[in-house]
């Protein structure tokens, strides 16, 4: 019930009015069954626009940090995301990724839509970055189409860091349905979950127009911290007075 209360009358009309969303291609979502949508991430609201769009009540696989903030503001925090239908997903650990698409799987059991972000967290710099293979491995094994989906202008409506976003507008984007029913039975071969995998992150990267980076986004990130902590280890700051 307050995941309508979110949509209709609290945050969806606040967020048509903040980005004035242009939404293409919704008709390629399914009206009925099962199915994924995979999506480029840029922006923490990301995951308010698309369900605010959706006719479809649509459940993410949200990081587990949402759900176990400190003080008021976490606890107020995780009471929101659980209400708007999201699931708590552990990214640390071996079984992380195992815990995911069990999860993923259910809400597909379900008949339900389940959107997922392949590339694992949100881009740090506006580009596309290499997608992880577990959407591949839910697509194959729930034997459902993938919907691929671009955010177009959130990176610069709300970066990374940003708390309150800027007004302006940006696009959703839903791309022709992905059929994999060619490699059912076939989701432990390792090849075939990659050769997925590329096909939908291609299909997203048609839509975005994006720069694409051949490695996992959460590399890219330590890399460029790692990066950053050694020119402060070098030139520290000053301190003042």
């Amino acid at each position: 019930m307050f995941y309508y209360l979110l949509k209709y009358v609290l945050l969806g009309p606040l967020l048509r009015l903040v980005f004035r969303p242009r939404i293409e291609g919704l008709e390629h979502v399914p009206a009925s069954g099962p199915a994924i949508v995979a999506g480029n991430h840029l922006s923490f609201s990301d995951h308010f626009l698309m369900p605010a769009i959706l006719k479809r009540r649509i459940t993410f696989l949200a990081k587990a940090e949402y759900f176990t903030g400190p003080g008021i503001k976490g606890r107020l925090t995780a009471a929101f995301f659980r209400s708007a239908g999201q699931i708590p997903v552990d990214r640390s650990g071996k079984e992380a990724g195992q815990a995911a698409i069990r999860e993923g799987l259910g809400v597909l059991g379900k008949g339900e839509l389940l959107g997922i972000y392949p590339e694992g967290t949100r881009s740090h710099d506006g580009r596309l970055y290499k997608g992880k293979v577990g959407v591949a491995v839910m697509a194959l094994k729930a034997r459902v189409p993938v919907v691929p989906c671009a955010m177009i202008g959130t990176f610069e409506a709300q970066p990374p860091g940003r708390v309150v976003p800027h007004i302006r507008p940006v696009a959703i984007r839903f791309g022709e349905p992905l059929d994999f029913s060619r490699y059912i039975g076939m989701e432990d071969e390792k090849a075939v979950l990659r050769a997925v995998t590329d096909e939908i992150m291609y299909a997203i990267l048609a839509l975005s127009g994006q720069e694409y980076v051949d490695q996992y986004a959460a590399d890219a990130k330590a890399e460029q911290a790692a990066v950053q902590g050694a020119k402060e280890r070098r030139f520290p700051r000053a301190p003042l007075g």
